[in-house]
């Protein structure tokens, strides 16, 4: 007997990446997986091979450590490159932050130290200001510095930018992490490989994400610079990470990286958000609110509308004070989701506009 469908495939949104399913490459390096016996717990040919694939991507030295979710990719790493007393600098509004329930202090034991960031981006000179203020035995001095990639709000470090993070925090005495949960957007958008944004540019260790990109339950841990992040092994278990049957989880990250898989979803996935950009942005009442160039379109549109548009789609409000909403687009999302979605948008937002119409809370 099947199991019964409890959705309906035909509904489409544009919430968040993480709502799409698995891309059906991935989906079928699971079932190849599935017959037989091999050794768990990461004893498989499935992660051995991974190991190989991410050494190419990430430099010789690049250990991987698959794990089950970005946020315990996040904690891992992230207790890997510090120690006990120290904190951690992200932007203010980082995923790390905001986003994973309070797991960096109550998993990891370490407090972060936030910073400014309009654009999603830490800077050299705020990251510095902000090491010297924790440096006191009044505070929790800083350890680590934490990037996002692409940032929160669908913006990108270049190579360059990175470096010079990187240089900055080393010259502190800090080591670096990139929570990638987007990375492959990143890369996508910016026109590079995995490598020249992470261990080319000084990084340390990567939450390398894949779920987004088309993973069914799959994230990794890559450490760059093995001698700056000790213990994994360890903390990966401690902290509820190390799966049994570990070869399903490096068996999907090996179809996405073990050839252009990663970058193709990517791709697309950008070239459907750009699609959607340019389709709203001439409508009257819809300002496209931030540059667009990965898989995030936020824009900014009249509250009406945008209730009447979140009984048709699913989307979030990013930021209720200004009502700016946050769109984003997926490896499975169509040109004619987004002409449709796009449709929508403009239908709403020009009733509102029309002689006569009913402005205000209410309409």
């Amino acid at each position: 007997m099947s199991s019964p469908r409890l959705h309906d495939p035909a509904v489409r949104g544009f919430a968040s990446d993480n709502a799409a399913g698995a891309h059906p490459e991935v989906l079928d390096a699971l079932r190849a997986a599935n017959d037989g016996h091999v050794g768990s717990y990461g004893g498989d040919p499935y992660t051995a091979a991974l190991a190989g694939v991410v050494r190419r991507h990430f430099g010789e030295a690049a250990e991987v450590h698959p794990v089950l979710s970005g946020t315990g990719a996040n904690v891992v790493a992230l207790q890997a490159l510090t120690r006990r007393w120290e904190s951690v600098v992200c932007a203010r509004g980082a995923h790390v932050d905001d986003d994973e329930g309070g797991a960096p202090e109550h998993v990891g034991g370490m407090k972060l130290l936030t910073l400014p960031a309009a654009d999603g981006k830490v800077t050299p000179d705020a990251l510095e200001a902000a090491v010297r203020r924790s440096q006191t035995p009044m505070r929790a001095p800083a350890g680590a510095l934490s990037l996002t990639q692409s940032t929160e709000v669908g913006t990108c470090y270049t190579p360059e930018e990175t470096a010079a993070l990187t240089r900055r925090a080393h010259d502190l005495g800090l080591r670096v992490h990139l929570d990638g949960a987007r990375l492959a957007n990143a890369a996508a958008a910016l026109g590079t490989d995995l490598r020249a944004l992470t261990t080319d540019a000084g990084v340390d260790a990567v939450s390398l994400g894949a779920t987004k990109n088309g993973a069914l339950l799959a994230d990794a841990v890559v450490v760059c610079a093995p001698d700056a992040a000790e213990g994994v092994e360890r903390l990966r278990k401690q902290s509820l990470q190390l799966a049994s049957k570990m070869r399903f989880v490096s068996a999907q990250l090996l179809a996405l990286l073990a050839d252009d898989l990663w970058l193709r979803s990517a791709r697309h996935a950008n070239a459907m958000a750009a699609r959607l950009a340019d389709a709203v942005r001439e409508v009257p009442g819809v300002e496209i609110s931030r540059p667009v160039q990965v898989n995030a379109v936020f824009a900014a549109l009249p509250e009406p509308a945008r209730r009447r548009l979140q009984e048709r789609f699913a989307f979030h409000v990013w930021d209720e004070p200004s009502g700016e909403v946050r769109w984003m687009t997926a490896f499975d999302t169509t040109a004619e989701d987004v002409d449709t979605f796009a449709a929508a948008v403009a239908e709403e937002v020009r009733r509102d506009l029309a002689p006569g119409a009913t402005r205000g809370a209410g309409a």
